[in-house]
């Protein structure tokens, strides 16, 4: 153990006070720390949890918005993040991340996210379908409620753009 001493020396022919106060200041922060650790103890779960983040990168595109071309450059991440425990999905988002030119676009324009969830044999069971956004957005993003998996399998997110399919990333979720 360390003493208080080798923390706040004490330094000869300081008054009795000064001391006193480092001794009081070393027993503050050491209560702090102690609390800190005690409170990480009280909300550590005891089940397992588990998160995946994946990302991929958006492949430059073009599409048309009431006869105008927007084009889509290269820099863009669209990153997928789940977290749960078993087949218990407990956060889930969505979204893009554009950097360098990408990040100078006019951005995505009619542009949706869809998470869909698939079996252990690729068979899609379930589409939580994302609303349609009219406007442009450089950074669009969605999260989807929490929810319980019938059967493992994989959590996918999808990103549309005017329609039609651009990205996706998807996580396997398994025991």
């Amino acid at each position: 153990m360390i003493a208080a001493t080798e923390f706040f020396p004490v330094v000869r022919g300081a008054p009795p006070e000064g001391n006193r106060l480092m001794v009081a200041l070393y027993r503050s922060k050491l209560f702090a720390a102690l609390a800190a650790a005690f409170a990480l103890v009280l909300t550590a779960s005891s089940a397992a949890q588990a998160g995946a983040v994946g990302s991929t990168p958006v492949r430059t595109f073009e599409y048309s918005v009431g006869g105008m071309t927007v084009k889509i450059p290269t820099g863009c991440l669209f990153t997928h993040i789940v977290r749960g425990g078993g087949k218990r999905i407990t956060y889930q988002n969505a979204g893009v991340d554009c950097a360098f030119v990408g990040a100078l676009s006019s951005g995505f324009c009619n542009w949706r996210i869809d998470f869909t969830y698939a079996d252990t044999n690729n068979k899609t069971y379930r589409t939580s379908r994302g609303r349609t956004h009219p406007e442009c957005k450089i950074d669009p993003m969605r999260n989807n409620s929490p929810w319980t998996l019938p059967r493992y399998g994989k959590a996918c997110a999808h990103l549309y753009v005017n329609g039609m399919r651009r990205v996706s990333q998807c996580h396997h979720i398994t025991k």
